[in-house]
């Protein structure tokens, strides 16, 4: 068997959209789970993603100003096309 090789803190960053919506393979959700448990950064990392998701899910599109959503897009499609870091 070989030994698995735990996540490092911005895998699971890359990885936390997948694990709240439970499309993790079953081996990577038990490294994701293995991480949160020695790393209490990471653990707050998921526990504000859950709380955003919690709070974002009460908002409606009528909740949110037409000037706002468009800055939001237009930010997010930049970042989306920006050079990733290696």
């Amino acid at each position: 068997m070989t030994p698995v090789e735990p996540l490092t803190c911005q895998q699971l960053v890359e990885l936390v959209t997948n694990y709240l919506e439970d499309h993790l393979p079953p081996a990577e959700r038990a490294r994701f789970d293995s991480h949160i448990s020695d790393c209490d950064a990471c653990l707050t990392y998921l526990q504000q993603m859950r709380t955003t998701l919690d709070f974002l899910g009460r908002l409606s599109t009528q909740d949110i100003d037409s000037d706002a959503e468009r800055t939001l897009l237009r930010v997010f499609r930049a970042w989306k096309t920006r050079p990733q870091a290696t």
